[in-house]
């Protein structure tokens, strides 16, 4: 089984290849090989894999015919430009965002009509599709059946994309799966342009000892999901066989991964209670007005009943998220002052 994972040099990349390195197989078969796919080359991507990888270095829409020089069994599709950067540069987003998916499709479904297998595409999507407007309010609990009503050029790229997927799954071409991710925090590394990094930098930012700035009103609700619940969640959905009852995908609707509502002033009392005053005090509030237009306009409740069909669940606190963080990044974490 060869399986493609694009924006494999990414955090959640990372961490979905190497879920599947150390499993070595995929739906109960073996993997023959993990084709990763970026634009930022990664020196470590061989270092202690289970089975054969192959590194695709470099723009996707120029090695497309490397991806598929070989049938292609599985893709996981990551690969995006986040939410602040379409916003800035609405160009890029539709590029990096809507091209790339809809060439990854069309070398897909060439690949399954000259005969070779249907591949199973798993599509990254986001919260960000759904958005709140005066004439058409979201619900107090979104689910699945919501109508997507994105509120920025990222989240109108990603529905774009869905679609594409939904066609292109049912006209036989691909075998589409769309997982919804919510916001992941609290992510390790240096920050990123998404408009949401803050839920991260807020964190991470000064357990490492930095300042850190939360551009929102604290008051505001967010829906979070962890990195190792992300993961578990990718995977989940793109495994799961078709068909109607517990642990089967059933119709056409994307899957909306679990989330964890919790205010930004509940992120930060939980900093305080586990890490210290001196921690939090590192983060100053400074509204944004550009960053909360985004990221409230998301919704920050979510009926997850579609995902607990499939056997998975939101983290149960913000502090469980912390804690992995702590446990997983000890070496991000500044030694307490004298």
């Amino acid at each position: 089984m060869r399986i493609v994972v694009t924006g494999a040099s990414g955090f959640l990349g990372r961490l979905l290849v190497g879920a599947l390195a150390r499993a070595g197989t995929f739906g109960g078969g073996p993997i023959s090989r993990l084709v990763l796919v970026d634009r930022v080359a990664r020196p470590d991507h061989r270092e202690g894999a289970e089975v054969p990888v192959q590194v695709v270095h470099g723009d996707l829409l120029g090695h497309l015919d490397a991806v598929f020089a070989e049938p292609v069994d599985v893709l996981f599709h990551l690969a995006a430009a986040v939410s602040a950067e379409c916003e800035a540069d609405f160009d890029l987003g539709m590029r990096a965002n809507v091209d790339v998916t809809r060439a990854l499709l069309e070398a897909a479904r060439a690949q399954s009509r000259s005969g070779g297998p249907v591949p199973r595409v798993l599509f990254a999507s986001s919260l960000a599709v759904y958005g709140s407007h005066p004439a058409l309010p979201l619900p107090p609990a979104v689910s699945e059946t919501t109508v997507p009503v994105p509120r920025s050029s990222y989240g109108t790229q990603k529905l774009m994309c869905e679609q594409l997927v939904a066609d292109c799954t049912r006209r036989g071409f691909v075998d589409g799966r769309v997982a919804r991710l919510m916001t992941v925090a609290v992510r390790p590394g240096r920050p990123n342009a998404a408009a949401s990094g803050f839920l991260s930098g807020i964190v991470r930012e000064p357990l490492a000892g930095q300042p850190a700035v939360c551009p929102v009103d604290p008051s505001l609700r967010v829906a979070l999901s962890s990195p190792r619940r992300t993961v578990e969640g990718i995977l989940r959905v793109a495994e799961a066989e078709r068909g109607t009852g517990p642990g089967r995908l059933e119709g056409p609707l994307p899957v909306n991964l679990p989330a964890l509502t919790v205010s930004v002033a509940d992120m930060l009392a939980t900093l305080r209670r586990v890490a210290g005053d001196t921690v939090a005090d590192r983060v100053t509030v400074a509204p944004d007005p550009a960053v909360e237009a985004i990221v409230g306009s998301w919704p920050a409740v979510l009926d997850h009943r579609r995902a607990a069909a499939l056997g998975l669940g939101p983290d149960p606190s913000f502090q469980s998220v912390l804690q992995d963080y702590l446990t997983d990044h000890s070496d991000a974490v500044a030694a307490p002052s004298d």
